[in-house]
């Protein structure tokens, strides 16, 4: 695959232990080399995104701030891009807006917020989408669709980035690729949980067989726009270490998959040095994955990596 974007590497962090050590993580991680620190959308769990993501931004000078992601039934489309462009203003322009259609069951049942099938979910997702690239525009917006209809409206404030914060999509089954492909900057393709938890069959569709399906699903909806996707991939077990067991033991403990099947995929990684590098070059052939989200605990270890792979 011909490669467009440049590798880099953003760390998952969900809450710190007061307000000087939320702006002292994303400090370390910015010095650390990392390109981005990302924020999930859960209920019961975490700093709430977007207001962490700015405060993350604040306290430093280079560092991307982004959700991965947020569920799209949690906030009307026109206020959430408000509120992106406020960020993407208020941080001289390093806001990424993650955005996919939902698939905690915990968060809507504890809530009541309906989690409706998933074909209405990602008929919403795609609705919203338009409706904020729209708004990011800066001109009067009108849009009438099953879900959300707006008239006339400006989006203020204007974004520094042009165009809007790149606006990511997580998701992992065909329709919700389909969408990516049609209106997302940056794709994270993700394994599926279709029940609303993480379960086996989430694993089984962390292969990497299954990445070569999702590829193609995007290839075919993105059409031409398919070469100027950056395409992210979260890592859920990673080691770093020379001990070849204890490497391949991460990630066969972690997947409920057969243990071939559990080393080779992408959602793992784990290995020396040489290896990890070997290991994300072999994957970027592959799939032309550029953007590599590393999970909180692995934010130090990981570093090594970042600096080699970087040069940050």
């Amino acid at each position: 695959m011909g490669h467009t974007h440049r590798i880099r590497f953003g760390v998952k962090l969900r809450d710190a232990a007061s307000p000087a050590a939320w702006a002292e993580q994303a400090r370390r991680a910015e010095a650390l080399g990392y390109d981005a620190v990302l924020l999930p959308d859960h209920i019961e769990y975490g700093l709430a995104a977007l207001p962490a993501a700015l405060a993350a931004a604040q306290a430093t000078t280079r560092l991307r701030v982004g959700t991965s992601v947020l569920c799209n039934d949690f906030r009307h489309p026109a206020v959430l891009a408000k509120e992106a462009a406020t960020i993407d203003w208020l941080s001289g322009g390093r806001f990424e807006l993650g955005i996919g259609a939902g698939w905690m069951q915990e968060d809507h049942r504890k809530t009541g917020i309906p989690r409706d099938p998933a074909a209405v979910r990602i008929e919403r997702l795609e609705e919203a989408l338009i409706v904020l690239r729209g708004l990011f525009g800066g001109e009067p917006f009108s849009f009438d669709g099953t879900h959300y209809r707006t008239h006339e409206l400006v989006g203020i404030p204007r974004p520094v980035q042009s165009g809007g914060p790149p606006l990511v999509v997580g998701g992992g089954g065909r329709r919700l690729l389909g969408v990516a492909g049609r209106h997302a900057d940056i794709v994270s393709v993700n394994p599926r949980a279709g029940s609303g938890v993480h379960d086996a069959e989430t694993d089984r569709d962390a292969t990497a067989a299954a990445a070569d399906r999702k590829l193609e699903w995007l290839r075919e909806a993105a059409g031409e726009r398919f070469g100027g996707i950056e395409l992210a991939r979260e890592l859920y077990a990673v080691k770093l270490t020379d001990d070849r067991g204890a490497a391949e033991r991460v990630l066969t403990q972690h997947f409920q998959l057969p243990e071939a099947e559990a080393r080779r995929s992408p959602h793992g990684l784990s290995g020396s040095l040489d290896a990890l590098c070997d290991t994300l070059e072999g994957r970027r052939e592959r799939w032309g994955t550029s953007y590599w989200i590393v999970p909180p605990a692995a934010m130090d270890e990981m570093a090594a990596l970042v600096e080699r792979m970087t040069g940050a």
